[in-house]
């Protein structure tokens, strides 16, 4: 069978040692050592890695900061590109409220002018149409009194047997027309 192996702070031979970082004789070497490799160890730090690390972190800094100069830059003219927008924007609806306005007005003088032109050429017709009603009108009235008295005769004739005189039938008919 195997044999199981223990391990043992013995000297080959029998002999029981202390673990030998707390042997009380090698104490004042170890600290020696401990302060010789502290002190070697420091100096490295101190001359080489430190500066290395301090570098790299103020370059980092650095960095940050020109990066924040560089977005508060950026932001300043980004600012300032909104506010050109938007001047540009205000004139332009201002400019385009102009135009409106001045296109309206010349549109409604049009318009204006237009409508006098008509009501003028409807008022020439009107004052024509008039005329020619008028005219009618006349020569209808001076035909009304002959049919009057041809009419009056008419009846009277139908109404009694007998047709009456021109002359009465005439003057019957002036007598209507007066009043």
């Amino acid at each position: 069978m195997a044999e199981t192996q223990n391990a043992h702070t013995e000297v080959p031979g029998g002999k029981h040692v202390a673990f030998p970082p707390f042997n009380r004789e090698t104490f004042a070497s170890q600290l020696f050592w401990l302060a010789i490799t502290f002190a070697l160890l420091y100096l490295l730090m101190a001359r080489f890695a430190l500066p290395r690390v301090g570098s790299i972190i103020e370059a980092r800094r650095s960095k940050i900061d020109s990066d924040l100069a560089a977005a508060a830059q950026l932001k300043t003219n980004a600012e300032a590109a909104m506010a050109a927008y938007e001047k540009a924007l205000a004139e332009a609806r201002a400019r385009a409220q102009t135009i409106g306005g001045e296109t309206r007005t010349k549109l409604r003088a049009e318009a204006d002018e237009a409508r006098k032109a008509l009501e003028a050429a409807l008022n020439a017709k009107l004052a024509e149409a008039e005329k020619a009603i008028g005219a009618t009108k006349a020569a209808a009235m001076t035909n009304v009194r002959g049919i009057a008295a041809e009419a009056a005769a008419a009846i009277v004739a139908k109404l009694t047997g007998s047709a009456p005189a021109d002359r009465a039938v005439n003057e019957a008919v002036d007598a209507v027309l007066k009043r």
